[in-house]
């Protein structure tokens, strides 16, 4: 009898754009209370999430058997669709904040270590400045079902996460070596001011 090939629950995602990054600090859960590093994944609607839903559905096997009849009626999915995030404006159009759409899907990553946060050619990336929110980047995750205080379902952990390209940063917000150039006078090496005469001017 030919044995079942059991999917992983530990995969690397396709490319995603970078969304609430907070990999290089641990920022505290208002929700639980504890640090935890963090960041969403939005994905294109093209993105083939096949090996992660496969990573869930063994993750829910693992924890609660493979017959789907014996699984909780209600479970969270960690597959959300971007129009979640979306509100409605004065007119009643739903308005996606910047970098979503409708229909494809967004996770977020969570871990309580530090995961390691690498670049093009895989080396650590350590200034904030260098991995942002608009980014592209792939990660390496690990999905665990679980059953807490009434809550039940399937959480994707983060373990590494490596930047893939640049992107144009979401909610407006520009890079500065992006909007100045530096002034005549103040390049790195050009003259400085004399501090007496500061002081020589109160």
């Amino acid at each position: 009898m030919e044995e079942t090939k059991v999917a992983s629950t530990s995969v690397i995602t396709p490319e995603f754009r970078v969304s609430y990054p907070n990999v290089l600090k641990a920022r505290k859960n208002d929700l639980n209370g504890k640090e935890e590093y963090s960041v969403m994944a939005i994905f294109s609607k093209s993105a083939d999430l096949s090996a992660l839903k496969a990573a869930a559905v063994a993750a829910m096997e693992k924890k609660f058997g493979k017959d789907k009849k014996a699984w909780p009626k209600q479970y969270r999915t960690p597959f959300r669709d971007q129009a979640d995030r979306g509100k409605e404006d004065d007119n009643g159009n739903l308005v996606l904040p910047d970098g979503f759409e409708a229909g494809a899907i967004y996770l977020n990553l969570k871990s309580k270590d530090k995961p390691a946060v690498m670049d093009q050619r895989v080396k650590p990336i350590t200034e904030e400045k260098d991995f942002y929110a608009g980014c592209f980047a792939k990660a390496r995750i690990n999905a665990s079902a679980y059953d807490q205080a009434g809550n039940k379902g399937v959480s994707f952990y983060l373990s590494h996460i490596q930047k893939t390209k640049e992107g144009a940063p979401l909610g407006n917000r520009t890079r500065p070596e992006d909007d100045f150039k530096p002034i005549e006078g103040f390049e790195a090496g050009g003259p400085e001011s004399d501090p007496n005469d500061l002081l020589g001017s109160l």
